[in-house]
């Protein structure tokens, strides 16, 4: 198996720390808000890299955080007249509603950065004590970073031109003994929640929290560290010069790092009014069409959101699902526990198929040619699977596009039809839950019937719905 890695820009042979066991650390959201689509491309990439492996046959200890500590979460605290914890622990769970729907299978452990104060004032003081961090008079402490050598050498930036960059916008008054340096702790200012610390009463920098929590969960070296590519530099980047100098050996053996998402060929922004959240695309369509969208090009390309895309993506999933349908039907008409003879060349060819579909998993992820082999085979199976078919062919075909699609994420039963009758019984409970301002209810059921793939709409004329 080949992964790129982004520390030596080239693809290199998977070789674990330790054999059959993969320790992964992905970058998890903010959670100050509920998650764009921007934030579910990681989410989706690297749980169906966790899946790759584990059907490798590994066993992936997967730590994913949530930053529940920042300056967005405090100003929406402030906004909205709440503690920070409140706002954050709000939208941890709702992330975690927006996961479950996207089908990401829950991380091994997904630590919160708060949680893990005392393990970072350790690792501050232990860089203190070596020399690689200082605190300058108002009990900020920073990194060193010419205490550390190897600065740069994920970002592929030189030092040098890194401090000439930091110097033209280095800020009147700041106490720092070099621009490019970066903060570990920071003075709390009013109604900011804060820590104790032997410096000052404040709370830790981000870089810091991710080197902390990594170590805490996976140990001093892991196999991969993963996110976005917008997470290189320079928090990957601070993260490497943290760890290394802590603990003197290296941190991560490969760095995985997912591209940009744009929404119809531009960056998505506010301001451009092109800001989809996953909830809002959960109203449009089954999350398991954005699911396949994300997975339909390589994850380091850069991906195009757009309503023609997500409607190609929504048809090709119709055509496996209606495949897996039809072989279910058959399922019922055969019989025969092994495989006629004329079936056997059809059989290889299967295997042909799955021997296709890992050669592009194992070359770096390849989802987009993954898929490909999927839908070959899936035609295998509409032309070759009949009523005079034995079951064990019918049941091989069928278990195979099933065990392929699961390690994509994909789920290959149909989701129930929804009667009429059974949306309408919701559609009133929920009204009632409302006029008895039971409004935690009246979420839980919009939710539920979502999931079930019906959308509601409120509207003068009372709620309508439809189906997604």
């Amino acid at each position: 198996m080949k992964l790129f890695n982004t520390l030596s820009r080239t693809k290199e042979e998977f070789v674990p720390l330790e054999p059959g066991k993969v320790k992964m650390y992905v970058c998890g959201p903010t959670v100050y808000n509920f998650i764009h689509i921007g934030n579910a491309r990681p989410m989706i990439v690297f749980d169906t890299v966790r899946r790759y492996f584990e059907y490798k046959g590994y066993e992936v200890n997967y730590v994913s955080n949530f930053t529940d500590v920042d300056d967005k979460i405090i100003k929406k605290a402030i906004e909205e007249g709440v503690d920070a914890d409140t706002i954050s622990q709000r939208y941890i769970a709702e992330c975690k509603k927006d996961m479950a729907s996207m089908n990401v299978k829950p991380a091994t452990t997904h630590p919160q950065a708060t949680q893990e104060i005392c393990g970072m004032l350790e690792m501050i003081q232990t860089l203190i004590d070596k020399g690689h961090a200082y605190m300058a008079k108002d009990g900020t402490v920073y990194f060193r970073t010419k205490s550390f050598k190897d600065y740069g050498k994920l970002s592929h930036k030189n030092l040098d031109e890194l401090q000439s960059g930091f110097r033209e916008i280095k800020v009147t008054g700041d106490e720092k003994e070099d621009p490019s340096d970066f903060v570990l702790w920071k003075p709390k200012k009013d109604g900011e929640p804060f820590w104790e610390s032997p410096w000052c009463e404040g709370r830790p920098g981000w870089h810091i929290e991710c080197s902390v929590m990594s170590k805490k969960y996976l140990g001093e070296q892991i196999d991969i560290h993963a996110g976005g590519e917008d997470l290189v530099f320079p928090h990957h980047e601070n993260e490497i010069a943290q760890s290394e100098a802590a603990n003197d050996k290296p941190f991560a053996t490969y760095w995985l790092h997912n591209a940009f998402l744009n929404i119809d060929n531009r960056k998505m922004s506010k301001s451009l009014g092109n800001f989809f959240t996953v909830r809002e695309i959960g109203e449009k369509y089954d999350l398991q069409v954005l699911r396949f969208f994300m997975l339909s090009a390589h994850y380091r390309s850069p991906l195009n959101f757009s309503a023609e895309l997500m409607e190609a993506s929504r048809n090709g999933l119709e055509r496996i699902l209606t495949a897996v349908e039809r072989l279910n039907d058959l399922d019922g008409k055969v019989s025969g526990d092994a495989f006629a003879a004329e079936e056997e060349a059809d059989a290889a060819a299967v295997r042909e198929l799955v021997g296709k579909y890992e050669a592009a998993m194992d070359d770096d992820f390849n989802t987009a040619d993954a898929i490909s082999a999927v839908f070959e085979l899936v035609k295998l199976s509409n032309s070759t699977a009949s009523e005079s078919s034995t079951k064990a062919y019918v049941d091989y075909l069928k278990d195979t596009i099933a065990k392929l699609c699961d390690v994509l994420g994909i789920i290959t039963e149909r989701k129930a039809e929804v009667l009429d009758s059974e949306v309408e019984e919701l559609i009133a409970a929920r009204q009632q839950a409302r006029k008895d301002k039971n409004f935690a209810r009246a979420d839980e059921i919009r939710q539920q019937l979502l999931d079930m793939g019906i959308v509601l709409e409120d509207t003068r004329e009372g709620v309508k719905w439809k189906r997604a």
